[in-house]
């Protein structure tokens, strides 16, 4: 049988992408051969994000333009796997008929049975709550090798009143730590050195297993791990840490004074109307604790305007926090009316030119911050990982601070020096600024 071009498109969060990741190495290469170029492919897997409208919005927009190749015999096989594909199976296999076959979230497994015909089920969308999916299946690290993502955890136990994910994802599901070191190692022997440890709740790893766990243990297992530069952290839960993670991350090299920490917003009133099981004063502690104990931490957090009820009141409160806190990194969204969510039949929703208005004003606010950020590290010494030589000239590379994470933030334009390589830890005087990017010289020395 002749090789298949298999082109897959993955939207959506790191977590998605390990998915998408998995799926690519699952596929056996006598018989399948992956390829970046749609005109290519023999067979097209779009594998979705259903957080919030607008992802929805590009999922199906992604799948659209797949199945016009697919109704016009450009390909062969259409598969959609992930989130969207979980949240509503039998309306989009009502309405896409172009599509072949629809893959749930935890059943992302069978995408090599449906490709080499061992399974013909058009719907393959199980429990969310599967619990037997194999941690360890061989995964393909689309980041380009010095840098990878690694799950330590599936599905989330939080009920944030606005957050779909617990539906799509089930209950949290913490890996073993061994688990997660054998992960680690084998992606180092790969060549990574930056791994980015990514879960819905990333402070409340390890409290599901059985002997009970935690972040510190498992960041104290992965330090240990020879090869690793960086370990870097996102999406920290505000709401409680682990014992020892601050004492932790104070002493250990390895890991990078960073930290993701969606705090979603500062109002009592809001705070407690999206169940996020914590309040404005316990928020405004953890931050100073961490400013506090970790002087050299870039703080990223993001937050969502316009839930119902949101005040004007409320939204300055969010404003000014935002402003007094100074977060080096910062995202936001408008809140998104979310079928299956508690806040979705909430009273007191709010307009959506409203919604737009609040969002551009909390992001230019913080566009003045982090220009200020970025103007305060002019004439600093900073560590850079170089990732690629840049496409605009031979004599500049891009890479990453410590403070950068891949994909989310900024990046650094590095100088050329006979030590700057990809995949090199470089040291470099910041010598120029933007908004969010850094312009830096490779010490020599």
């Amino acid at each position: 049988m002749a090789q298949k071009n298999v082109h897959f498109v993955s939207l959506g969060c790191p977590k998605n992408r390990i998915d998408t990741e998995t799926m690519l190495a699952g596929l056996p290469g006598e018989s399948f051969r992956i390829t970046g170029d749609v005109d290519e492919a023999h067979v097209v897997v779009v594998n979705t994000c259903a957080f919030v409208e607008s992802a929805k919005k590009e999922s199906i927009d992604a799948i659209l333009e797949a199945a016009e190749l697919r109704d016009s015999g450009r390909i062969e096989k259409l598969l959609v796997t992930g989130c969207l594909a979980q949240r509503y199976p039998e309306e989009l296999a009502k309405e896409l008929p172009e599509v072949d076959h629809f893959v749930g979230t935890n059943d992302l497994n069978l995408v090599t049975e449906i490709l080499d015909g061992r399974t013909g089920s058009r719907v393959l969308v199980g429990n969310p709550d599967r619990r037997d999916f194999d941690w360890e299946a061989p995964r393909f690290n689309s980041m380009g090798g010095f840098q990878a993502y690694l799950k330590v955890a599936e599905g989330c136990s939080n009920q944030c009143a606005f957050c779909i994910i617990p539906t799509l994802r089930g209950p949290q599901r913490s890996r073993a730590i061994e688990s997660v070191v054998r992960e680690a190692e084998m992606l180092v022997a790969q060549g990574a050195v930056e791994l980015t440890l990514v879960a819905q709740d990333l402070t409340a790893y390890g409290y599901d297993l059985t002997p009970r766990s935690n972040l510190t243990a498992l960041l104290e297992a992965l330090a240990a791990v020879d090869g690793v530069r960086w370990i870097r952290l996102l999406y920290a839960y505000p709401r409680s840490f682990p014992k020892g993670l601050v004492d932790l991350m104070a002493r250990e090299p390895k890991i990078v004074p960073y930290l993701d920490m969606p705090l979603q917003h500062i109002s009592d009133d809001v705070l407690k109307a999206m169940k996020r099981g914590t309040n404005g004063d316990t928020i405004r502690r953890r931050v100073a604790e961490l400013r506090e104990r970790l002087p050299n931490l870039a703080l990223r957090t993001t937050f969502l305007v316009g839930y119902p009820g949101e005040t004007e009141a409320d939204f300055e409160a969010l404003l000014d926090f935002a402003r007094e806190a100074k977060f080096e990194r910062m995202g936001a969204f408008a809140y998104s009316r979310e079928e299956g969510t508690p806040s979705h039949d909430l009273p007191n929703q709010v307009p959506e030119a409203v919604k737009a208005r609040r969002l551009d004003a909390l992001m230019y606010q913080q566009r003045d911050i982090s220009r200020a950020h970025n103007e305060a590290m002019i004439g600093r010494t900073v560590e850079v990982l170089v990732e690629k030589r840049s496409e605009e000239s031979e004599l500049v590379w891009i890479g990453r601070t410590a403070q950068q994470a891949p994909e989310i933030d900024g990046i650094t334009w590095l100088g050329s020096a006979d030590h700057v390589r990809p995949g090199a830890v470089v040291p470099a005087v910041v010598t120029q600024v933007t908004d969010y990017d850094l312009v830096a010289e490779p010490l020599t020395d």
